[in-house]
């Protein structure tokens, strides 16, 4: 049976969705294993139950793959009082790793609320709310005879993307001149005297949270002994992450027609919304999970819809009669995560055992 190591898979997420991205209330990540351990079936679930636990074990998985972590508030002891203590007493007992991707996935393209915009039909999707000081500008003097060893670097390491575009850089040629004391060893010129060199300067784009790997990659890649570089924080917005996202239907429907789809779509036993406003709708905005923080970012986006779950009492007089608020559930709304899971494990490693959770682990049920 074919095996691979825990750290080979969790990499192949994290590649998806960084832990960086993760908010400080948070706990993505490993919960339990080690990440040397040799891992020969997946299990992907929603969240961490004690019926997946026996379904891992039943179908030989030593991985369990979840969406919400066991616990956001960690553990000051473990004495089985509670479900997600016997749950980590079990997973260890019988030698189970546990992995969580919650919040870092809730915040990529491609992650829960774009699953949940793609099974409702929609184009044109963008981010909600794209995260911000979240960039640098990396500028780097590099002799023109090791630029492009140096741009290669930098990209391996994960600098110069822009939205569907990587390698981005742009290039000026000039001359830099250095002198170096005695106790130095120049890659060109001679201790102590002025030297003058044919250099390119390199600029480049890289989210913050790969700051320090690709000042690494730098730093081996950078044939001189002090290199010049410089990195500046950037206020765009980076439209690749952040949380939600905003499309349109490919044609308008009426409200109940548009209400009516997404029910069926969500599989929700209930939507609960606010009134309708107009014959029809097509821009729609939504986001898995507890998503009443953004309805004001809907509403100056001029979204018909704002779909997500959670919604208090209260907070649906928030809509002020300018969109209408489609509430599908928590569970609901993120359900389809698993999906997001399960392609990319398999399209990564072919003919490894990744199986989906046959469990349903909502704890709300409807009449």
């Amino acid at each position: 049976m074919r095996s691979l190591p825990l750290k080979t898979l969790t990499a192949a997420i994290e590649a998806k969705a960084p832990p960086a991205l993760q908010e400080s209330y948070d706990n993505s990540g490993l919960q339990t294993g080690d990440p040397d351990m040799e891992i020969k079936g997946v299990l992907i679930t929603f969240d961490f139950t004690e019926a997946c636990i026996q379904e891992a074990l039943e179908k030989d998985c030593n991985l369990i793959i979840a969406h919400h972590p066991l616990t956001l508030s960690g553990f000051k002891k473990i004495t089985g009082k509670s479900a997600a203590e016997r749950i980590l007493m079990q997973a260890i007992r019988h030698n189970l790793a546990l992995y969580a991707a919650h919040t870092n996935i809730d915040s990529v393209v491609g992650g829960v609320s774009s699953i949940l915009a793609d099974k409702l039909g929609l184009i044109n999707q963008r981010i909600l709310e794209p995260r911000s000081n979240s960039l640098l500008k990396l500028v780097v003097f590099v002799p023109e005879s090791h630029a492009d060893n140096l741009r290669q670097a930098l990209f391996e390491a994960g600098a110069g993307h822009i939205g569907a575009y990587d390698q981005c850089s742009f290039n000026l040629s000039g001359t830099g001149t250095f002198r170096g004391n005695a106790d130095t060893h120049p890659f060109v010129g001679t201790p102590g005297q002025t030297h003058v060199e044919a250099e390119v300067r390199i600029e480049t784009i890289l989210p913050i949270f790969h700051q320090q790997q690709v000042v690494e990659a730098l730093l081996s890649a950078h044939p001189y002994e002090e290199p010049a570089y410089d990195l500046y924080p950037l206020h765009n917005n980076w439209d690749q992450a952040g949380f939600g996202v905003i499309g349109q239907l490919p044609k308008p429907q009426s409200t109940r027609s548009f209400l009516e789809h997404l029910k069926q779509v969500s599989g929700t036993g209930c939507v609960r919304h606010t009134r309708a406003l107009k014959d029809q709708v097509q821009t729609i905005a939504v986001c898995g999970g507890s998503g009443s923080f953004l309805l004001n970012k809907a509403i100056a986006q001029k979204a018909d819809v704002y779909v997500s779950g959670d919604f208090k009492y209260h907070q649906f007089f928030d809509a002020e009669g300018e969109i209408v608020i489609a509430d599908i559930g928590h569970y609901e709304s993120e359900r389809f995560v698993k999906e997001v899971f399960f392609e990319l494990l398999t399209k990564k490693f072919p003919n490894f055992a990744i199986r989906l959770s046959e469990q349903n682990s909502n704890p709300i049920k409807y009449l």
